[in-house]
């Protein structure tokens, strides 16, 4: 078997998607098409049903620290008074409003924003602060924190927002949005969503045909198109090649010969970096709880779309407490077979952060499953130190291959 790595070829595809997408929203402005700003966990179904373009300043951002632009957009926005210790991905994105500077000529300014707190409290506050830079309507979607299982009044508030949402939405563009149409939107992204879960499945096979890094980058269309054709399209793409890997026994780390998961947001300006180290060590992450948070279960053929939407978007994994986190980290644990767990403590994203030593300690007693916890930021390098993430990489490898090699 050759020890060098196969490429993706669907990143090529996916290059030209993004492209276009950008592209297409870039033209969209100033003309009578509607452009929404939108959180990452808001029920992006809704803008697509309403012919209303969704453009994502966490997805713009994430592109930023890829392209290593975040510490000097970070800086544009902290000489206007944001603190350090705000979310980078909002710092990179009120910096790039500010400096007009982007991997993408910029986005293009919205007509309404959408935000939904089931990601965390932050965006609240960000989405506040847009608004009155823009002076545009907000739409918000507040959904309760979920400790255990989501109650029928959880189910029925949030599917009550939903609805009253899509009103919004009609108002705005002075177009009524068809019960066909909706539930045409709602079967595409339950199609793509399961396509996405199809294609994070694959790595449980030996050897995993893709890594969690690749996922990262491969996470883009399920986020910023879900309920498009364009969407399925892609993801059937993606599948299908990845199911030709495990066919052909293609390994995304030559010599696989351990196995980890991955918990919190990538470094994304170091995911090469890390890539390498890990693979150096013929360690390859099979698994992301990240990349899981768009693989959320929808019934297609549910008698109400509406309310299997309202579910998908309480019960993701950054919105349910200690005890449901550490079941769905046990449970990736058995399905890929993991030799260990590297949890990012994310400087930025606190409410991802929060607990994660408490669930390293469940993960250890528990299982036995040895933990990493690597200390950084997903967008400010300023907090990077390199040598020491390094370090402790190394000496956690060092640490498996002690307690036996595959």
């Amino acid at each position: 078997m050759s020890d060098e790595r196969v490429p993706i070829q669907t990143t090529q595809k996916l290059m030209r998607l993004m492209m276009e997408y950008y592209l297409g929203a870039k033209m969209a402005e100033g003309t009578e098409q509607k452009i929404a700003w939108v959180t990452s966990g808001a029920p992006v179904e809704l803008c697509y049903a309403a012919g209303i373009t969704p453009i994502y300043p966490e997805n713009h951002a994430a592109l930023c620290g890829a392209q290593k632009m975040s510490v000097e957009l970070c800086e544009a926005a902290e000489e206007r008074g944001f603190s350090r210790d705000v979310c980078s991905y909002a710092r990179t994105d009120f910096g790039a409003i500010y400096t007009g500077k982007s991997p993408v000529q910029g986005l293009p300014k919205p007509d309404l924003l959408l935000c939904c707190n089931n990601i965390c409290g932050t965006v609240t506050k960000w989405y506040q602060n847009l608004q009155r830079h823009f002076d545009v309507p907000l739409l918000f979607i507040d959904t309760p924190f979920i400790h255990d299982e989501p109650s029928r009044e959880m189910l029925e508030y949030v599917r009550a927002q939903l609805t009253d949402t899509l009103h919004a939405l009609e108002e705005i563009t002075g177009k009524t949005v068809s019960p066909e149409k909706l539930h045409e939107t709602l079967q595409l992204a339950a199609k793509a969503t399961r396509l996405w879960g199809d294609t994070l499945d694959l790595p449980a096979s030996k050897p995993s045909p893709m890594t969690s890094f690749d996922t990262f980058v491969h996470i883009a269309p399920i986020v910023v198109m879900r309920g498009t054709e364009k969407c399925v399209e892609y993801y059937q793409a993606l599948l299908d090649e990845m199911r030709q890997r495990v066919e052909q026994g293609i390994a995304a780390v030559p010599g696989e010969q351990f196995r980890l998961g991955w918990d919190n947001l990538p470094v994304w300006f170091k995911m090469a970096g890390l890539s390498k180290r890990f693979s150096s060590h013929k360690a390859c992450l099979v698994a992301a709880t990240y990349a899981s948070a768009w693989a959320m279960p929808i019934d297609a053929g549910a008698s109400n779309l509406l309310e299997e939407m309202a579910r998908a978007y309480l019960t993701v994994y950054i919105n349910c407490g200690l005890e449901e986190r550490s079941r769905t980290l046990q449970t990736m644990i058995d399905k890929y077979d993991l030799d260990g767990v590297v949890m990012h403590s994310d400087r930025s994203c606190k409410a991802y952060s929060f607990g994660q030593y408490e669930l390293a300690r469940m993960l250890r007693e528990q299982r036995g499953t040895p933990v990493l916890v690597l200390e950084a930021d997903m967008n400010d390098s300023r907090v990077y130190a390199e040598e020491q993430v390094n370090a402790r990489i190394d000496a956690f490898m060092e640490t498996l291959a002690a307690r036996g090699k595959r």
